[in-house]
């Protein structure tokens, strides 16, 4: 037990530079809190004390912002930076060392059921306020950008973006130098792409539209000298 912990701790404090002890990480992070209530809560869960799990869990939601389904499956190494807010649901799924920052929801659509919720890979970063929906898998060393609202399955080593997401960078190995680096700033700007689209679709109408101006006004003046 406590070499996992210790394990956890190392975790985060290999993946924020905030973290300035252990001691701090412990008792002061209110993601690590959530995660250690969440190993509890589940191991009542997977022997059908259902009751007492989802007491420990809603516990630790009004204590710490994050609600956790005990029913739902994590591996190791999992940061929740900041968290407030955090909802992960009951059939989600996330693998090791991943890292989830504030306001992201791992949620369902309301139309599957069975299996709801997504699938993290190892290594995946979800930013700040993003929606993953659905009973998808988000593949291994993915990004996805503050948010993003994802519908659809992530190919491992992508990077994907906006409202609904897109990929927008696959380059076949770990989108980072380094698994643990938090980068959520340089992405493609979708909103802008779609700004210029949109403006290169206006500046070819208009000029249908004068060459259909021009066509009418010689058809006006003909029939004129006739």
């Amino acid at each position: 037990m406590f070499r996992k912990l210790k394990e956890e701790i190392d975790s985060i404090m290999m993946r924020d530079p905030a973290a300035r002890s252990r001691w701090e990480v412990f008792f002061l992070y209110s993601g690590f809190k959530a995660v250690r209530a969440y190993r509890k809560a589940n191991w009542f869960y997977k022997r059908n004390h259902k009751f007492i799990a989802r007491w420990i869990s809603q516990r630790a939601r009004h204590k710490t912002g994050i609600e956790i389904h005990p029913g739902a499956t994590i591996g190791k190494g999992l940061f929740i930076d900041h968290g407030m807010g955090v909802v992960i649901g009951e059939t989600t799924v996330i693998g090791d060392n991943c890292t989830i920052y504030q306001n992201v929801t791992l949620g369902g659509t309301g139309k599957d059921h069975g299996k709801r919720h997504p699938t993290l890979g190892d290594n995946v970063l979800i930013g700040a306020g993003a929606k993953v929906l659905g009973p998808f898998r988000i593949g291994d060393n993915s990004r996805v950008a503050a948010g993003a609202v994802v519908l659809d399955e992530i190919p491992d080593n992508a990077t994907a973006v906006g409202v609904p997401s897109r990929v927008v960078r696959i380059n076949g190995k770990k989108p980072c130098k380094n698994s643990f680096e938090l980068d959520q700033i340089h992405y493609i700007d979708p909103i802008s792409t779609e700004i210029c689209m949109i403006e290169h679709k206006l500046a070819s109408l208009q000029k249908e539209v004068k060459e259909l101006e021009k066509i009418q006004k010689d058809i006006k003046q003909n029939k004129e000298k006739i």
